[in-house]
């Protein structure tokens, strides 16, 4: 008899679905621009408090040390109390700590309310992507979480417009920027009661009314007559228990999390560590604070098409090929960017960072949570997406010394270095396309 998740799955793509990603993906888009901004922010205080590399190091690596906690205490309180409960949460919770965080009077408060921020932020988007993986169509999966992920670029661009108009408006333009962010609080309120809850979730504990309820709805929207109630698969309360949580560190399932952890860092590490400093690494460079963010600008325009080329790559390479590929591409990016010279060199070689490093986070997202049965699901995608935050939080601080060593040079190629052995670990993962996601 065919189960609930299998009527998920073999449906086709329908505005249900869209509802559930875009409603999904603004969330998203709000985390991005709430992370873009700081790097705006941080080139700002710079001149207007005169802060030290180390005190702005901290700025930028506080917040992901909230990330680190966040991601995984988010995974285990989604496993636990709901995908979409946490979802609205995390949304409430960096939403009111960044519009607070435009009140700053010191470095020592802003770096609170960043490590606050941080919490939140971290635990929606592993929390984020599991629900929409959830739901999505078997034969599309991959290409719906990238086009989430997409999302990611549209709230970094956000925070770039942000960085550009306002921001040098004036000596409080960086707490205008800020003040925005009290956005995603309000938006906590169309998650709670505009999305759906996990069906995988509600049947592991078994809320089977509720589950049967919400199939019924997104059959409804493909044009699917649902068999009588009666007739339908129930899990009895013996199956439910029979369900264990299991681990993500189980014989079966310790590779791939290994291979995961080892591809979160090095992106982590990488990324964070470019695109938090970029607006910096470029006043340092000689561009004044307006041309700096202008080039970042142009920069960010290239994660889109980034995002674009992934979703698509995705279901005709696969998952492993696709996100190796992108992270060799972004390997290759770095090393050009600290070479790079001249304005167009800079603006090329950053546009490409851009669209593959992005890319490779969108078929990253789409991998995870197909590695994992439901069970530790939640868990799995926010462990590793935790462990990943241990380099955001590092590579910002490692940026002035290295920059003090070896100049962009050096910067780059270990941003590159971290790119090869991501690409090499992500090669060794299992590749899920057009799987069934594993109950057990």
């Amino acid at each position: 008899m065919t189960t609930r998740t299998q009527r998920l799955d073999d449906l086709p793509f329908t505005g249900r679905h869209r509802r559930l990603l875009t409603g999904s993906g603004v969330g998203w888009a709000l985390d991005a621009m709430d992370v873009g901004l700081i790097s705006f922010v941080m080139a700002a205080l710079a001149v207007q408090w005169d802060l030290s590399s180390t005190q702005l190091s901290w700025i930028g690596s506080i917040g992901f040390v909230g990330m680190a906690i966040g991601a995984s205490l988010g995974g285990l309180l989604a496993d636990r109390i709901g995908r979409r409960q946490v979802f609205a949460a995390t949304l409430l919770v960096y939403g009111l700590a960044t519009g607070a965080a435009a009140l700053s009077t010191s470095v020592a408060m802003l770096i609170v309310l960043r490590f606050v921020v941080g919490l939140g932020l971290g635990a929606e988007l592993p929390v984020a992507s599991t629900l929409v993986s959830e739901f999505a169509p078997r034969k599309v999966r991959g290409r719906v979480v990238v086009a989430l992920e997409a999302f990611w670029a549209v709230g970094w661009l956000l925070a770039a417009l942000i960085g550009y108009f306002v921001v040098p408006t004036g000596d409080d333009g960086w707490r205008w920027a800020l003040a925005v962010g009290l956005v995603p609080a309000a938006y906590a309120l169309v998650v709670r009661f505009g999305l759906p809850e996990s069906v995988r979730y509600l049947e592991s504990r078994g809320r089977h009314a509720e589950a049967e309820a919400i199939v019924r709805d997104y059959e409804r929207s493909a044009g699917v007559t649902s068999a009588p109630e009666d007739e339908q698969p129930v899990r009895t309360v013996a199956e439910v228990e029979l369900a264990p949580r299991g681990s993500v560190w189980a014989p079966n399932l310790r590779r791939r999390t290994a291979a995961l952890w080892i591809v979160w860092f090095g992106i982590n590490f990488s990324y964070y560590g470019a695109f938090i400093w970029l607006p910096s690494l470029l006043v340092a460079q000689g561009f004044d604070l307006v041309t700096s963010f202008g080039y970042t600008l142009l920069i960010t325009l290239a994660q889109l098409p980034g995002y674009g080329v992934a979703a698509w790559l995705i279901e005709v390479w696969g998952r492993r090929l696709t996100l190796g590929v992108f992270l060799a591409g972004s390997a290759v990016s770095a090393g050009l960017f600290g070479l790079a010279e001249t304005p167009s060199t800079i603006v090329a070689a950053g546009m490409a960072l851009s669209f593959f490093n992005l890319g490779a986070w969108g078929a990253l997202y789409a991998i995870g949570p197909e590695l994992y049965p439901t069970p530790v699901r939640g868990a799995g995608t926010g462990s590793a997406a935790a462990f990943g935050r241990l380099a955001s939080i590092i590579a910002p601080l490692l940026v002035p010394v290295l920059l003090g060593a070896g100049g962009n040079g050096l910067v780059f190629g270990a941003f590159a270095a971290s790119f090869v052995v991501a690409a090499l670990a992500a090669f060794t993962l299992p590749e899920r396309a057009g799987a069934v996601l594993d109950e057990r």
